[in-house]
């Protein structure tokens, strides 16, 4: 099945994250095979990503967006497992510091954008501006309203530079980030992972549904898609995403650069 077409937001669509199933799993009624699939999925990116690294013509950036317990950090540490850390980055970002929140909210983001011939993998991101702000009213909506413009130019403009972007928000429902913070509220090695701020921000739920719904809607575009990838399945979420970024990955006509000197003249002693 070709999920980059299954999930992806198609441009200037109406998104209401009501219809979209974040059960599902397309095409697999138990995770065995897919989770074959997926190793094989990663072999292939791991392969791909030395010779996009030698290449240094494109730099791939993913952006992982997701209700608390959504798996950002599952996806990270299952479908990058087969990766060089010498070519991947990994931001988190976090509240601003007090030197981020002196400059414009692009500003830290840039400073993280990958270098071509490396992976820069987002955990949250400039997407923030537009849902937190949003929801705790910490901007007005004129505001946020028209950052969705400025993220298009700012993602149009790394396109240009050939800075490739992949988004991908992991929907989950409700029940199951309920279920999520149970097992983190059961599980001592898990306590460290759940805090006060997590069961307010539960609360707050269909407010947050809404700004993402409009924030995939207004900022999935030709040159920076969005894909909604249902997510209460783990190892789902980790084949539909592994799968989408090793077709861009394949899409992409990279080869390795010709020696610097001319080898066969080589003779080693």
């Amino acid at each position: 099945m070709d999920y980059s077409k299954k999930f992806l937001v198609e441009p200037g669509s109406k998104v209401n994250l009501k219809k979209f199933d974040p059960t599902e799993t397309p095409g697999f009624e138990s995770r065995e095979e897919a989770d074959e699939i997926t190793a094989r999925n990663i072999t292939k990116m791991d392969a791909l990503q030395s010779l996009f690294y030698a290449d240094r013509r494109y730099g791939l950036l993913i952006v992982l967006q997701a209700m608390d317990g959504g798996g950002k950090d599952g996806t990270v540490r299952h479908v990058m497992s087969g990766l060089n850390p010498q070519g991947v980055e990994v931001t988190a970002f976090k509240v601003p510091s007090a030197e981020e929140a002196d400059h414009d909210y692009l500003w830290r983001i840039h400073h993280s954008v990958p270098a071509r011939g490396d992976i820069g993998i987002f955990n949250r991101s400039h997407y923030e501006d537009v849902l937190v702000t949003r929801v705790h009213k910490l901007i007005s909506k004129d505001v946020w309203q028209a950052r969705y413009e400025q993220i298009n130019l700012f993602e149009k403009y790394l396109t240009d530079n050939n800075i490739i972007t992949l988004k991908f928000f992991l929907h989950i429902s409700n029940e199951e980030q309920k279920r999520r913070f149970q097992q983190r509220i059961d599980d001592p090695k898990r306590n460290w992972k759940i805090s006060s701020a997590d069961f307010s921000e539960r609360k707050l739920w269909d407010d947050y549904q809404d700004a993402y719904g409009d924030a995939l809607e207004k900022c999935s575009t030709a040159h920076a898609p969005w894909y909604i990838i249902p997510a209460n399945n783990k190892w789902f979420r980790n084949l539909a995403i592994s799968q989408i970024i090793l077709e861009k990955l394949e899409s992409l006509d990279l080869s390795y650069p010709k020696p610097l000197e001319d080898l066969s003249k080589i003779v080693l002693v």
